[in-house]
């Protein structure tokens, strides 16, 4: 059996010593950092949506009704589709600011296109387009500043869906007389329930 004496244990001692010393830090860098989910897709079907949004509202400035109803049919369903993966896991903070501004970005482009290019031969469905984008508005700025002031202001994607549709219908079979209107009052409804959802916790 092997055995040390007073010099040797002094010695290995010594090196086991030095060889703590000399051990590098453990790298901070190299620590696990939970992997973020993932949001290409998520991303790129709200960019994509944004920008065929941007393409029908080109077309109905040039009169192609038609053709911006499939334009803006395609733009609305990758904006639902994005919007949907952003606030259930499939987004971060920044898809789901992108979700909220590209939506109002559709009402604007594709409300305000229609207001402009019928404004001199039906002037009420211009002006039913303006109250739409202005009710749009309304209704995102009310959940907006709810959830700001901690209330549970619930964005509904049907009622999106709705607009979305009653708008790319108006335009692919020429019912934009009543579906533009339609749209005004599911904004305005929208509005009406959300501040309700804020009385209600407030009275809670």
């Amino acid at each position: 059996m092997l055995s040390f004496g007073p010099s040797q244990r002094q010695v290995t001692s010594g090196l086991g010593r030095f060889y703590e010393s000399a051990r590098l830090p453990p790298n901070p860098m190299a620590t696990h950092v939970p992997a973020r989910p993932r949001t290409t897709a998520t991303r790129l079907s709200l960019v994509i949506g944004a920008a065929l949004a941007a393409s029908g509202g080109v077309l109905i400035l040039v009169h192609l009704p038609h053709e911006a109803a499939v334009c803006t049919g395609v733009s609305a369903v990758l904006l639902l589709i994005g919007g949907h993966r952003s606030n259930h896991g499939a987004g971060d903070a920044l898809d789901r600011m992108l979700d909220e501004l590209l939506d109002r970005l559709w009402d604007g482009v594709i409300l305000a296109s229609i207001a402009w290019t019928v404004r001199g031969s039906d002037p009420h469905v211009a002006a039913a387009a303006l109250a739409a984008l202005g009710a749009s508005f309304l209704s995102s700025y009310v959940r907006a500043r709810g959830a700001s002031l901690g209330y549970t202001v619930e964005e509904s994607h049907v009622t999106r869906g709705l607009r979305y549709a009653l708008i790319v219908a108006g335009l692919g079979f020429g019912w934009l007389g009543w579906t533009v209107w339609a749209t005004f009052g599911v904004s305005v409804l929208a509005v009406l329930v959300r501040t309700g959802q804020v009385a209600r916790e407030e009275r809670a």
